[in-house]
């Protein structure tokens, strides 16, 4: 098969001729149709990773066609629509049996601890727990949009946040994540706010319908901004990059009483961080949750949303590129994140 082969971290992404993937006796191979370019696979590009051993193969956020069945795979047949959690859970921990597949700690994590889905096939393990199906409706393109990005944005807001209709969301960083966060919470009828240094990613924001947003580079208190435009403080804020600043300012936004979810992967010098415990937690009596993916289980609600016309994944993706557009996709990551959700179409 054709796929991306990362052979040097930072460095070129050549397309070329691997091996198949072997198909697990509980799982299956998946032949990609579309897959997301996340800012994920990005930092796996970079190296910060300590899952990723090279050569390798990245690629996370899939949709395509089950082309091969395991023996003891018995729900899914040949010529299913499917896509997959980045995380994948091993079915029968006490984690994974409670509905937390995200922490199981036998966990395989696609394009990051396996070879992804930058590729014509990808093998998926253990699918009679991890596999999804597409609605009918639900294109490819558009399901790869949905990606990690997107459902990580919907537990983030409708299950570790608890957003309720007519309560005040901040988002800081409102690139691919950031952006989806604000779009569902806009559809569970919360109002927002985003807050990026990036015109593009704040006019994205504007065009989508977000309420209000601040450009973080012009303003010298952003959470002054937001508790003045909230009148007291966000209900629920968003770290969608994972840096000190915007860890900082997310915190600062929150009203008494308020919840902080970090989305964002720290990595580097950011992984560890001042906090200000007494003046923020203890004082404003702060929730901070933290947050990786959604298992299988959770995708329903999620596509209920798409199917009733309350979300649209498709407005996401403002790029699609073939696999020989990975590399520049990833670049183009260096700076600020684009606005938007590139897309890998396999033609």
């Amino acid at each position: 098969m054709r796929a991306c082969l990362l052979e040097v971290f930072d460095g070129p992404v050549p397309v070329v001729d691997v091996a198949d993937p072997t198909c697990p006796t509980d799982g299956v191979v998946v032949a990609v149709r579309a897959c997301g370019v996340c800012r994920s696979d990005h930092h796996a590009w970079k190296g910060v990773d300590p899952d990723v051993v090279l050569p390798h193969v990245m690629g996370h956020e899939l949709a395509g066609e089950v082309v091969a069945v395991g023996a003891s795979c018995r729900s899914f047949s040949i010529g299913d629509r499917v896509t997959a959690p980045f995380i994948l859970g091993c079915g029968i921990c006490a984690d994974c049996r409670s509905g937390a597949a995200t922490v199981c700690r036998d966990q395989h994590v696609i394009g990051f601890s396996s070879w992804g889905a930058f590729a014509e096939l990808v093998a998926i393990p253990r699918a009679e727990f991890n596999l999804v199906r597409l609605p009918d409706a639900l294109g490819f393109v558009a399901a790869a949009g949905i990606g990690c990005r997107v459902t990580t944005a919907w537990r983030a807001v409708a299950d570790r946040g608890r957003l309720q209709a007519g309560e005040w969301l901040v988002v800081h960083g409102a690139g691919g994540v950031g952006h989806a966060a604000l779009l569902l919470g806009r559809a569970l009828g919360a109002r927002t706010i985003a807050v990026d240094i990036n015109p593009g990613a704040l006019q994205f924001a504007i065009d989508a319908g977000v309420d209000e947003v601040i450009d973080a580079s012009r303003v010298d208190d952003v959470a002054g901004a937001v508790h003045d435009i909230t009148g007291g403080g966000a209900h629920v804020a968003i770290d969608g990059l994972g840096v000190q600043a915007t860890f900082d300012n997310s915190l600062r936004s929150l009203r008494p009483l308020g919840r902080h979810v970090q989305v964002g992967m720290p990595v580097g010098g950011d992984a560890v961080v001042p906090l200000a415990l007494l003046d923020l937690v203890y004082a404003r009596q702060l929730t901070i949750l933290g947050m990786r993916g959604l298992d299988a289980s959770g995708f329903g609600e999620l596509f209920d949303l798409v199917e009733a016309g309350r979300f649209e994944p498709a407005s996401l993706v403002t790029a699609t590129v073939g696999l020989d557009g990975v590399e520049a996709v990833l670049r183009g990551m260096d700076g600020a994140q684009p606005p938007g959700i590139a897309v890998v179409e396999m033609i």
